[in-house]
């Protein structure tokens, strides 16, 4: 098929989607409901159409997306499947084409030719350099751009890689989709440092707290020795609370990352837990949670510490499996307190079928492998300038060193514009 007839199928299909979500009357109250949530419940035909893109990508309805609901009647259902593996990232474009965009995908490093579902022209104002927060899908041989939610000039570069590094941190899967080579990466790196863990402590797990959690993890990357004798987490009182520098939303998600465990001013276990195929965890009230199959009555705020365990997308399968292993009454435990009667399977399959569909590896060894953080790193860890008080007689060369301690020349530092 050409590549116009290719574009031109698509752009059936979706404006069939867009019918759809009029014509459905249970997905088009829940479509007005998503427009008035959003505050754009008076809006034009037009506007609507560019509003129902995320909402059919990304809105659910019966723990379905809207796509796949529109999958059950349409007659092209490979190109649906194809709309639905969409990778939705920010990219910076590295060429305008005649018919779309040299991209490069700050989230998977990768860089692809996509084509435009529009005519160029529509596109007036983005040039090379800038970056898009948008959605590109690979259909047969080709790859088509089929929204752009917003665009960041060449300047906001530091707001662009943040904004990577935050979808990654939600989405570790997201560095390594598309990019076979880059989950080989990733691979490598976990059985070079599962090997190196093992070395350093002789064993997977180390029982410690938030006091000491970020200075052990810290040695392990830095590859220092460490002596873990008082560093145990000594908890006598288990309880589980909730911890406010442990959730990762935009607004927060660096500052609470460089801060570490140690920020929260009350103690509690953490678990440094290096697992053998998804790589390096640190599991907050893991003794917590391994205390309620000692004795449940002996953890305040058990039930609320075992439907943490069970919703954080980031704590996964395999954390419960070490957990149910060495408790023989894990799922007699938990049914009680949850007035549930789930086997092991079922449970895993309800919280955790993530890891099943998807390939994930922690969020640690992700952004242990990820350019994008390694530049956001440098960003957050740039040593600001000592400004320091220059005598008024003293004469500084231009090109001499700059006195404030930046290293950079008098000319381009304090010197500037004298």
């Amino acid at each position: 098929m050409a590549v116009l007839e290719k574009i031109t199928e698509i752009n059936d299909v979706l404006k069939d989607v867009f019918k759809f979500t009029q014509s459905n009357e249970e997905v088009k109250a829940d479509f007005t409901e998503y427009l008035a949530t959003i505050g754009s419940k008076n809006v034009s035909l037009n506007q609507m159409e560019k509003i129902f893109l995320p909402y059919v990508f990304e809105r659910k309805l019966n723990d379905k997306f809207i796509l796949e609901l529109y999958k059950e009647q349409a007659s092209n259902k490979e190109l649906v499947d194809n709309l639905l593996n969409a990778q939705a990232s920010i990219f910076e474009i590295k060429k305008i084409l005649k018919n779309g965009f040299e991209l490069y995908n700050l989230i998977n490093e990768k860089t692809y030719k996509v084509l435009s579902l529009t005519k160029m022209t529509n596109f007036r104002g983005i040039y090379s350099g800038q970056y898009i927060v948008g959605r590109i899908f690979k259909d047969t041989d080709d790859y088509f751009i089929v929204e752009i939610t917003n665009v960041l000039s060449h300047s906001q570069k530091r707001e662009a890689y943040r904004f990577a590094v935050m979808k990654l941190i939600h989405n570790p899967q997201m560095l390594y989709y598309d990019h076979p080579e880059k989950e080989a990466e990733i691979k490598l790196a976990i059985d070079e440092m599962y090997g190196k863990f093992i070395k350093a402590f002789g064993k997977d797990i180390i029982l410690t707290t938030n006091k000491h959690a970020d200075e052990i993890i810290g040695a392990f990357n830095e590859g220092e020795e460490i002596d873990l004798s008082d560093k145990g987490s000594n908890i006598k009182n288990y309880k589980f609370f909730h911890v406010r520098e442990l959730e990762n939303n935009y607004a927060n998600f660096l500052e609470n990352s460089m801060g570490g465990f140690a920020s929260h001013h009350e103690e509690y276990d953490v678990a440094v837990i290096f697992d053998k195929e998804k790589g390096l965890y640190a599991i907050p009230f893991y003794e917590t949670f391994c205390q309620i199959f000692e004795n449940k009555d002996s953890v305040e705020n058990a039930k609320q510490c075992i439907e943490y365990f069970l919703a954080n997308d980031s704590i996964p399968n395999t954390i419960l499996e070490r957990v149910s292993t060495k408790y023989p009454n894990f799922m007699d435990v938990i049914n009680e307190l949850l007035g549930e009667t789930y086997t092991f399977d079922v449970l895993l399959k309800k919280f955790k079928s993530e890891y099943y569909k998807n390939k994930m590896y922690s969020s640690a060894t992700v952004l242990f492998c990820s350019n994008a953080f390694s530049e956001v790193f440098d960003f957050m860890t740039e040593e600001k300038p000592q400004t320091a008080k220059i005598p008024q007689n003293q004469k500084i060369g231009r090109n001499a060193p700059c006195p404030c301690g930046s290293g950079k020349k008098y000319k381009n530092c304090c010197g500037k514009g004298i």
